[in-house]
């Protein structure tokens, strides 16, 4: 199964992912990020199953064993461009937005912005065609709701 993603989002010219594909990239752009620092605290943890349990309509049993495929997968990708570009084929702008939020989101879960975790996300949102001032607007809305 992974294999068969990561062939998909290595390819020159990747097709549109399905549903199912985005949404494990998605889930697994979160576990790079939380994994980015070195550190992959628990707080993250219940914050990438939160995210992705209100982002999708799933369960928390659904939500954790979707992060748990996307830890393998994440483990097994080459890079984190892959992942954004799926994202960035497969979600309209807007949508896009909500995506950078739930990033911010899973930066913000251990209480710290750490240099490589802002690093990573200043590459990410544009990969995402999100640019600086949207991308702290939604840094900012998360921040609201702490």
């Amino acid at each position: 199964m992974f294999a068969d993603l990561l062939k998909r989002l290595t390819a020159p010219e990747p097709e549109t992912l399905p549903e199912g594909d985005a949404r494990l990239s998605l889930a697994a752009l979160l576990v790079r990020l939380a994994r980015s620092d070195g550190e992959y605290a628990t707080t993250e943890i219940v914050r990438i199953d939160r995210v992705l349990s209100k982002r999708y309509g799933l369960s928390p049993d659904e939500a954790a064993d979707l992060r748990v495929e996307a830890e393998t997968l994440e483990a097994e990708a080459p890079d984190t461009v892959r992942f954004t570009r799926a994202i960035k084929d497969s979600v309209p702008y807007e949508e896009r937005m909500n995506v950078i939020e739930a990033l911010w989101n899973v930066v913000l879960a251990d209480g710290e912005r750490d240099e490589e975790e802002n690093s990573i996300m200043r590459m990410i949102a544009p990969m995402l065609g999100v640019n600086d001032r949207d991308s702290n607007m939604a840094r900012r809305r998360v921040e609201g709701r702490k």
